[in-house]
């Protein structure tokens, strides 16, 4: 059981639980198009024991079990996404009806169970004839992206408590065209500069293609990582600045100041669309809410043996998960005050939190820490109105496969089954009739 109090949070505080559509859904069979994600997992050498997602947790079909669990549970709302290619097959033109009619039955089944629905409109999902036109390289994206965006606006709108436009922009251009860990899987630094900006851009023509639509209380979701120094040497910070501008500040100061860090443009400028700085106004536009995924830290030491960008992450001390990715709930708190004290002063959630463990007792524990640091975080004065626990389910784990587990409820891919876990149970004795 957790140590914390659903009542210590505030009475109108949001407890979800979050997916992703390529994560859960399969259904490939519907008329959705190919995604960047079925063509990378099928590339040797990408993805885990070459897993993909085309059955993943057969949500398309078992969508009402997992509402139902989610209800059960004493959650409130549900953070899921939308696929782009389910709806729009080639990411323009002719619209995919029975993909529509999914997520009609999806969210109406969520409204039907008193949850509130918070839509993302692309998790990493990409239609592959836009990858073929250079996708998120490719200015033009900025108008794909603002056509499904209204399509969603028009069809769901009225019915969406909450609408992020963008997943984890650094996951989509540095991890994806930098790192090369993540589909299309680029290891090219002017495709990531390239992307860097145009997932930012695509995001405010999204914003403005909601608004005209009717679309009310809009955000974006941004993964963040506490950056730290690996020692006190001068060179450490220096490359603890670096690393901090590429994780953390080229996506908060893009969409809440309107600019760009100086230390990454300085290195970046070459390769960076010609006048990008015109666009700023509609990287920043205003909007309604601020998610924030957080899992881990980031420890940076200076390394000048590398182009560009001299600094490598370090190990640290802490215990890890078994991703190996440190256990840093102070972290949380850190992060949470800094975006409201520094960037803006609009009410954050957190959208995604949560351990890759097969030992249950261990993500408890973690869960119960993170929750721990939300309520410090408010202590501080961050305006923190919700908590969304990553994941519901165990699921594909992008360039992990299966191998993975995030869930709250555990998956038996062979069969479906889904088994709550002790961590739902302690989220459920939380949270359990007071929704």
């Amino acid at each position: 059981m957790f140590s914390v109090d659903r009542g210590q949070f505030g009475p109108n505080f949001v407890f979800g639980a979050a997916t992703a559509a390529y994560q859960i859904e399969g259904g490939q069979t519907d008329g959705r198009g190919p995604c960047i994600w079925d063509t990378f997992a099928a590339t040797p050498g990408n993805v885990k024991n070459a897993d993909d997602g085309k059955t993943a947790c057969d949500h398309y079909n078992r969508w009402p079990e997992d509402l139902d669990l989610i209800r059960d549970g004493g959650f409130d709302g549900y953070r899921f996404s939308i696929a782009w290619p389910r709806l729009i097959p080639e990411g323009t033109g002719a619209i995919n009806q029975a993909g529509l009619d999914f997520y009609d039955r999806l969210i109406d089944g969520m409204l039907e169970r008193g949850l509130k629905p918070f839509a993302t409109l692309y998790h990493w999902d990409l239609p592959s004839a836009l990858q073929d036109k250079g996708g998120w390289m490719n200015r033009d994206i900025g108008g794909w992206f603002a056509d499904y965006a209204a399509l969603v606006g028009r069809h769901f709108g009225d019915r969406l408590h909450a609408t992020a436009t963008i997943n984890e922009p650094w996951c989509v251009s540095i991890l994806s065209h930098i790192l090369g860990i993540h589909a299309p899987g680029y290891r090219d630094l002017r495709a990531g500069a390239r992307a860097m900006h145009h997932v930012l851009y695509a995001h405010g023509m999204g914003v403005d293609a909601l608004r005209a639509n009717g679309v009310k209380n809009i955000g974006i979701v941004t993964n963040l990582e506490k950056s730290e120094p690996a020692s006190d040497k001068e060179e450490d910070q220096r490359a603890f600045d670096l690393g901090d501008a590429m994780f953390n500040r080229w996506f908060l100061g893009g969409v809440y100041k309107g600019q760009y860090p100086e230390v990454l443009t300085s290195i970046l400028d070459q390769y960076l669309p010609v006048d990008y700085q015109k666009d700023m106004e509609i990287v920043s536009r205003p909007l309604d809410w601020a998610g924030i995924n957080y899992y881990s830290r980031g420890l940076y030491a200076w390394d000048a043996s590398r182009p560009a960008f001299p600094i490598k992450q370090v190990k640290g001390p802490l215990p890890t998960n078994d991703l190996g990715w440190e256990i840093y709930p102070k972290g949380l708190t850190d992060l949470l005050v800094r975006v409201s004290k520094e960037y803006t002063k609009l009410p954050l959630y957190v959208t995604e939190n949560g351990m890759s463990e097969i030992d249950d007792t261990r993500r408890v524990a973690f869960y119960d820490d993170h929750l721990k640091a939300v309520l410090e975080a408010q202590k501080q004065g961050a305006d923190v109105r919700g908590y969304f626990a990553w994941s519901l389910l165990d699921n594909y784990e992008w360039a992990e496969g299966y191998s993975s587990r995030f869930g709250i409820v555990h998956v038996d891919y062979a069969s479906q089954k889904r088994t709550p876990k002790g961590s739902y149970r302690a989220f459920q004795g939380m949270l359990h009739n007071t929704r």
